[in-house]
């Protein structure tokens, strides 16, 4: 069980509306304990605003991450703001990072998941990189697809329009083929 001192309620209202909350001030406000912390964690906890300042997320997207059980779910002050511990700054940016790499939630889930077996996971993590992998290259073939089409339509325009320097314009080429498809 945390204790903490309790704040006098208009000192707790000023601090709560206050942009400058800092970790240290977080630290003072009296916990619910239903959601235990380690005691050592508790000299570090902060409102989801700094987590958000912090990780250079929204207060929205960290809220998401929560509702799609990719953030576990966040102890609570008395007065219900929602408190964060320095393994939620780690977290968030795996999770950014695995993002930018093209995982999808579920995928991430997945990962934050195996990252607690370490060891036992390496397996499981390579089954999903491959898989992954493949996806990727699946969608490189259909980009190279995609513009191999655009260069031929792009040429298609290009002889219409030194055409049109010597003869009467006509319709697009790349219209006019749309059309008839």
């Amino acid at each position: 069980m945390l204790s903490f001192s309790p704040i006098p309620a208009r000192a707790d209202a000023r601090r709560s509306h206050s942009a400058a909350h800092t970790s240290a001030q977080v630290s003072h406000i009296p916990l619910d304990c239903s959601s235990e912390l380690p005691l050592d964690s508790a000299r570090h906890l902060m409102q989801i605003g700094e987590l958000a300042k912090r990780t250079t997320l929204t207060v929205d997207a960290i809220r998401f991450y929560e509702k799609r059980k990719l953030l576990p779910e966040p102890a609570r002050t008395v007065g219900r703001f929602r408190v964060y511990a320095a393994d939620d700054i780690e977290r968030l940016s795996f999770i950014r990072q695995m993002h930018g790499l093209g995982f999808s939630l579920r995928e991430i889930r997945e990962l934050t998941d195996l990252r607690t077996h370490k060891v036992e996971a390496c397996e499981s993590v390579r089954d999903l990189l491959k898989r992954k992998l493949a996806d990727v290259r699946g969608r490189v073939r259909q980009l190279e697809k995609l513009e191999s089409e655009l260069l031929s339509d792009l040429k298609k325009c290009d002889q219409e329009l030194r055409h049109r320097r010597r003869h009467a314009a006509c319709a697009c080429p790349v219209l006019e083929e749309v059309q008839t498809k």
